[in-house]
């Protein structure tokens, strides 16, 4: 159970909406090289995270990590507030 907590996934992203209460929307960007044109491209995804104290605000970098179903679309949660 211990070994479970300690491999789970974890991303670094910027807050994009702070809108709802408890819950911020994270935009994670990730680097990918395209086949087609062997070019550099920049591919982003959004994931909604628990923000238990509402800590976070739009445009701070925050580290979000794995965790249980806590609604029906959220399944990370904040780790870390870095401003």
């Amino acid at each position: 159970m211990e070994q479970d907590k300690k491999n789970r996934r974890r991303l670094q992203g910027t807050v994009v909406s702070d809108k709802m209460d408890k819950t911020v929307v994270v935009r994670v960007d990730r680097a990918t090289i395209s086949k087609k044109y062997l070019k550099r491209i920049v591919k982003s995804k959004r994931y909604k995270a628990h923000d238990e104290n509402n800590a976070a605000k739009v445009g701070d970098v925050v580290v979000i990590e794995e965790c249980r179903p806590l609604s029906k679309d959220k399944r990370w949660r904040i780790v870390s507030v870095n401003k």
